[in-house]
């Protein structure tokens, strides 16, 4: 239906012959199953989120400081820091304030020419995080250059490389992320001079056991805060409108229904999951389905075909808006669910209706399809050209 990635074949319905297998060529363990990712995701103890201890220490890399690759008790230590800021009534608290911009961004599209991706679905995600963060939104259109550069490998890595290849792998992937770095940094340091208001402020002055936070786990937490705290809600917009435009049954229903709305979200982060995969080691050998897998071994675990597990839902490839239950794993699981799944639904949903609300007729043009996000890692739209009338 779509040009999907053809790393991703769940997307077109293709199931795996096994659920756990082990890729000789590339060296690490892929884990496709429901319950499987359910069983490693919540057991932090024999599956850890600290990978880089498998792969060549590599000068600047995105790891002191990188909650997504910390495990207890530090992650949580951490994970408190900024917790605050994603509360319940932190998050209710801005509902005006995403409103607001989703209308001052849609009262910039003209004629046919509507992309979602560039005229919302990017934008607003990242002038929020920007504005939690205490970073100026209008620097928007350079955290998208960087963040693009970091994603635009569409390569596979490979545990089986030889080490010199593998440095230069990650030499390249620091080399990606340097220039947010060196910007959150500059930033840093004005929180330092003179404190403001803002998520990388609190960082910049927060106490763990006593002793301030280093330079590098301020600006690399900050990072994954900026990244996953727009991608996810971007990837999840786009991703939405184009589900339900392909199943017209489930739009007709959302449009004539707008209570529905939340539930087609949680619908389309389980037929296209921006996250697709999350990385785990083994820290002791392990049987999983059935499989014996040793200690310090990677395991992938494909979110995005779990999602789709026959054995854990029924016709998983129709999007189906009223699912219920519907435990899919779009915001992860376990001591790793993701922070700002609250702001990301929120986002959704008051943009969605927005958009309905302006655009009744909102549809996808046959003569632009869309196009999708290259890495493998990532499902979610990079244009969606939309037409309106």
């Amino acid at each position: 239906m779509w040009d999907t990635n053809p790393q991703q074949p769940w997307l077109r319905g293709e199931r795996p012959e096994h659920v756990v297998a082990y890729d000789e060529q590339l060296g690490f363990w892929n884990v496709h199953g429901h319950q499987e990712i359910v069983e490693v995701l919540g057991d932090w103890g024999r599956y850890s989120s600290d990978v880089t201890r498998l792969f060549p220490p590599t000068e600047g890399a995105l790891t002191e400081g990188n909650i997504i690759q910390l495990d207890p008790p530090e992650h949580q230590k951490l994970r408190r820091l900024v917790s605050h800021a994603f509360t319940p009534k932190v998050v209710a608290d801005l509902e005006h304030r995403i409103t607001e911009l989703t209308g001052e961004l849609l009262d910039d599209v003209t004629g046919d020419d509507f992309e979602l991706v560039r005229d919302l679905a990017y934008p607003l995600p990242v002038i929020v995080i920007a504005e939690l963060l205490g970073v100026p939104s209008g620097d928007r259109d350079l955290f998208k250059v960087w963040v693009d550069r970091m994603f635009e490998s569409t390569n596979q890595f490979s545990l089986k490389d030889d080490e010199a290849k593998l440095r230069q792998e990650l030499r390249d992937s620091v080399e990606a992320t340097r220039p947010l770095l060196d910007y959150l940094g500059e930033h840093a340091a004005h929180c330092r001079r003179a404190p403001r208001p803002g998520l990388l402020n609190d960082l910049v002055h927060a106490e763990v056991d006593g002793e301030r936070l280093t330079d590098a786990q301020v600006v690399n937490f900050a990072a994954v805060l900026l990244v996953a705290g727009h991608l996810t809600t971007t990837m999840l917009l786009g991703n939405t409108v184009l589900a339900l435009d392909a199943h017209p049954d489930q739009f007709a229903k959302v449009r004539r229904d707008r209570a529905l709305v939340p539930a087609a979200i949680e619908e389309s982060l389980r037929f296209l999951t921006p996250f697709a995969a999350l990385a785990r080691v083994t820290n002791e050998p392990v049987t999983l389905g059935g499989v014996g897998i040793p200690g310090n071994q990677l395991v992938m675990l494909w979110i995005g075909a779990a999602n789709r597990d026959p054995r854990r839902f029924a016709n998983p490839d129709v999007l189906d808006i009223t699912r219920d239950p519907n435990p899919h794993l779009g915001f992860g699981r376990g001591v790793h669910f993701c922070l700002g799944a609250p702001l990301a639904r929120l986002e959704g949903r008051l943009a969605l209706d927005v958009l309905l609300d302006r655009f009744p007729r909102l549809r996808t043009d046959p003569d632009r399809p869309p196009t999708f996000l290259p890495s493998p890692n990532l499902t979610g739209v990079q244009s969606l050209p939309l037409l309106t009338d």
